[in-house]
């Protein structure tokens, strides 16, 4: 996997390294098991300071993404998450709340935007089976 850091996009470092991630996971590019770069070595290839590769790995530890395995490194730990159904929902209802005013500023009518919610979804969808990773359960 190709790690990219875009400094003029105004989302800190550490997070565009956890969006990345999380993208990689769904799509199927990092499967279950997958060994994530050390941060030394990740921090080096991007030029970033060392802490915010281990700020973002943190983040995915946290989160019950990825498993620090003592003396091997940082693994991908599978479809399986920690957080109770309300915390996962209240987190994507802010994401959900931010978008619904974007789309306001943007006049994009609330058909548009289910049409679009529906299209991102199918293309999700076709992305993962082609990957071999199938359905969302």
């Amino acid at each position: 996997m190709r790690w990219l850091v875009d400094y003029h996009s105004g989302v800190p470092v550490y997070l565009q390294l956890v969006q990345q991630a999380k993208s990689a996971m769904a799509t199927g590019t990092l499967r279950d098991g997958d060994q994530l770069p050390s941060v030394r070595v990740l921090a080096e290839e991007l030029k970033v300071n060392r802490n915010t590769v281990a700020k973002a790995w943190a983040e995915l530890e946290s989160e019950g993404v990825i498993e620090n395995r003592q003396g091997s490194g940082c693994f991908v730990t599978g479809s399986k998450t920690p957080l109770r159904r309300a915390v996962r929902n209240e987190r994507l209802a802010q994401g959900v709340d931010a978008l619904i005013i974007q789309a306001h500023h943007l006049q994009v009518t609330d058909d548009d935007l289910r049409a679009l919610l529906d299209e991102g979804l199918r293309r999700f969808h076709q992305t993962r089976r082609a990957s071999g990773r199938g359905e969302l359960t």
